[in-house]
Order: C-alpha cells, then sequence, then structure tokens
C-alpha cells in the first residue's frame, strides 16, 4: 500500500501528484496488468527471446 503523507496547508493537486509519481516508480499498476492471466513460463521465455532479438536487430540498423 502506498502511503503519501500530505502536509498542512498543500495543496491536493501537489500531493496527486506525488501519488501518482510514486505509483509509476513502484511499477505497482504494471504487476497488476501481468498478474490478470496467467502466462506460462515458457510462453514468458520466448517473448523474452523474441524482444532481445529485436532489440539487437534494432541496434544494429541505427549503427549503420
Amino acid at each position: 500500500m502506498l502511503i503519501i503523507n500530505i502536509k498542512p496547508g498543500e495543496n491536493i493537486d501537489r500531493a496527486l501528484k506525488r501519488y501518482k509519481q510514486k505509483v509509476r516508480k513502484t511499477q505497482q499498476i504494471q504487476r497488476l496488468r501481468e498478474n490478470q492471466h496467467f502466462t506460462k513460463p515458457s510462453a514468458a521465455r520466448r517473448e523474452e527471446i523474441a524482444k532481445a532479438k529485436y532489440k539487437l536487430e534494432y541496434q544494429r540498423r541505427n549503427e549503420e
């Protein structure tokens, strides 16, 4: 659970902005989305390998 302490006299918009930043940094939303459905370990590994190949190919194209 994320806790944001609001200082006396602090604007609610500023506190909301700090909350959103904290959510982004902890990647809480990303983890929730990943847990919505089960992914087999072999499928996850295949995705990782495909992503690594794509990144490598992208770097090679940009070096030229």
